[in-house]
């Protein structure tokens, strides 16, 4: 009996240490396309009549390819791709007052964009999208206005969410 159970226990160990140093076959490495290595980002346009809403999610777009993605940003001429968009809607809505000021308490946003992302060697286009909803809730800080609410909440979380999109296989 101890000589089999000797036998087993030297299997199972080296059996173990396999499973476990080889992982689950999962890869940290995010599925970005390796013939890209630039990327061009053009000033997003915006029909809103809120200002400055373009600017704050050209700038976090930027930041998010710089930080999540192997791309750098170039130069329209030196790229080899290029990204343009057009924020088609904002709204706000209250979803919730104080009792005794009336104020809001929380402001709900959806933030409605169209964008392309085209390689420009190829004239491929590689990711589309013509409605792409962004949808989020805050609590504002006293003195907060809604645009630097929206800027900082709907816009980087949209920007991030683009970034997604860039890496998913198309």
């Amino acid at each position: 009996m101890n000589v089999a159970r000797k036998y087993r226990c030297m299997l199972l160990v080296p059996a173990a240490l396999g499973i476990l140093l080889t992982g689950c076959g999962y890869s940290a490495k995010r599925p970005f396309s390796a013939d890209i290595d630039t990327v061009y980002v053009e000033m997003l346009h915006s029909r809103e009549f809120r200002r400055e809403l373009e600017f704050h999610l050209t700038e976090a777009l930027v930041k998010r390819i710089e930080m999540d993605t192997p791309y750098r940003i170039a130069d329209r001429k030196d790229a080899d791709t290029v990204f343009s968009g057009e924020i088609l809607e904002v709204r706000q809505s209250v979803q919730g007052n104080l009792f005794q000021t009336d104020d809001p308490r929380q402001i709900g946003t959806s933030v409605v964009m169209r964008y392309r992302w085209q390689d420009q060697r190829t004239g491929d286009i590689l990711v589309e999208r013509s409605r792409f909803v962004q949808m989020d809730s805050y609590i504002p800080a006293v003195g907060e206005s809604f645009t630097s609410g929206v800027a900082i909440r709907s816009l980087d979380r949209m920007a991030e969410r683009i970034v997604e999109t860039m890496e998913t296989g198309w």
